[in-house]
């Protein structure tokens, strides 16, 4: 007599929801962090708009174009933002602060009327980091006090200090210098321990190369 193995359990397809989207080279978004921006193009203070009529969420997502071409394709992770403060200015543009709710990855772009451009996204689950080992939150604190004074960044390190490690790791990503391709590697790092330790390496390697063009951001 045999007895016949039951089939494996298909994994249950996570839910899609729809986005307004706004693509910007060079910005990222983390869960939990904030995002100022400064909406002024006809299309995006309508997505605004629509977005404080409806959900007031927008989708932050990196085009893999040049840094003026945001029809270009899109990569495929980006970041739901919640407007979490708005300013309407009197001649139509808008003073936004987003809150990064999740990360998203894009299932097809969606055909549409609007001027800004919407996608059907699945929202990926949040991640439960572990904290920074020791060593390593010493290497990338050191790393960038090399790296801000290179730069010549004025910084509060006391309050860098204070910080959590999820703050500080995903604090660094958003506002770090570095390219396009950089910025969307360091926002799908699988935890912060692989993102800090990525940080470091692109201090490192802007460190020894600084003034090339090739690896410089904006």
């Amino acid at each position: 007599m045999t007895t016949e193995s039951a089939p494996p359990r298909a994994t249950p397809p996570r839910a899609t929801t729809r986005l307004s989207i706004f693509p910007l080279p060079g910005a990222l978004l983390f869960p939990g962090m904030h995002l100022p921006l400064h909406m002024f193009e006809p299309r995006y203070r309508a997505m605004i708009s629509d977005a404080m009529a409806r959900d007031r969420r927008i989708g932050m997502i990196q085009p893999r174009g040049g840094p003026h071409d945001d029809a270009d394709a899109l990569y495929d992770i980006g970041c739901v933002g919640k407007i979490a403060e708005v300013e309407a200015l009197d001649d139509g543009r808008y003073n936004v602060v987003l809150e990064g709710i999740a990360l998203f990855r894009i299932v097809r772009e969606l055909d549409v009327t609007t001027a800004f451009r919407q996608v059907e996204a699945e929202l990926l689950p949040l991640i439960e980091d572990d904290a920074l080992s020791l060593g390593r939150r010493s290497s990338l604190e050191l790393e960038s006090r090399r790296f801000a004074d290179m730069q010549g960044y004025a910084v509060d390190w006391d309050a860098v200090g204070r910080l959590d490690d999820e703050s500080l790791v995903n604090g660094i990503a958003q506002i770090a210098p570095f390219d396009a391709a950089a910025k969307q590697a360091l926002l799908e790092a699988p935890n912060i321990e692989h993102r800090a330790e990525l940080i470091i390496q692109l201090m490192q390697f802007f460190g020894r190369h600084d003034g090339d063009e090739s690896v410089t951001l904006q």
